[in-house]
């Protein structure tokens, strides 16, 4: 058996994130399913994804590892494998790798972005959040240069049973146009459950002019979650890079 990694993306609206779940449809397990037919397997796969997106999050690129027999002809097997998955799901690379490597521990980063739009359109419902009011883009891309300055993220997440760290290093962070569309990038080694979704809805506060910066930076070091602001919908969210010393 040869260790392999594949790079995806996905369009998440259909699943209920990465993981696999019980009574629920999910990315992983897709392509787990996809894979043992193709290839008449009897025993169990282990597919190892690069993170665990949540229910509704959308990834550009996404990397997972799985042993198999040697691939041959790695275009020939990608071709059969997209012939298989669902149209929401596409397979781009196919890379053979140590087998000591691991598609999330192996991670040096990862990139995220939040799209929003202040126009409604159609074409873009599914894929970035539709907000109506005015938002102070200065203001918001100097809550994205403060959150580097910090490493425990505990304010941003979902806490519970047997998570207790909670140290990120955000190495990037900032707030673009691009047309229609403000868009929140932020990039770091890991990131915490819910933490991107929490931290746009905390920053969109600060651009509605409800709290301001020291009180953003206050909501961080408190390391509550109560303090801050909203999660924001799942649906502007992607997951855009993830970086790996090959």
């Amino acid at each position: 058996m040869k260790r392999y990694l594949f790079e995806i993306n996905f369009i998440g609206k259909n699943y209920h994130g990465w993981q696999i779940q019980k009574n629920a449809v999910t990315v992983q397990e897709t392509i787990n399913k996809s894979i043992t037919n193709m290839l008449q397997f009897k025993d169990k796969l282990d597919v190892v994804g690069c993170g665990r997106t949540d229910k509704g999050v959308h990834a550009e690129k996404f990397f997972f590892h799985v042993d198999l027999p040697e691939i041959k002809d790695e275009n020939k097997f990608i071709y059969r494998l997209n012939n298989i998955l669902p149209s929401d799901i596409s397979v781009n690379r196919c890379i053979s790798v140590d087998n000591e490597f691991h598609a999330r521990f192996s991670a040096v980063s990862r990139t995220y972005q939040y799209r929003i739009i202040h126009q409604k359109n159609p074409f873009l419902n599914d894929f970035s959040t539709y907000i109506g009011y005015d938002l102070d883009f200065e203001l918001m891309n100097i809550c994205a240069q403060k959150i580097t300055k910090y490493r425990d993220f505990k304010s941003f997440t979902k806490v519970h049973n047997g998570i207790n760290n909670f140290i990120c290093n955000i190495t990037d962070a900032f707030w673009f146009k691009d047309e229609n569309q403000l868009i929140f990038s932020i990039k770091a080694n890991r990131f915490l459950r819910n933490m991107v979704r929490a931290i746009v809805g905390t920053i969109i506060l600060v651009g509605r002019h409800k709290i301001n910066i020291d009180q953003f930076c206050q909501i961080i070091e408190s390391k509550d979650r109560s303090n801050a602001g909203p999660s924001v919908s799942a649906k502007g969210l992607f997951l855009t890079n993830v970086e790996y010393h090959l």
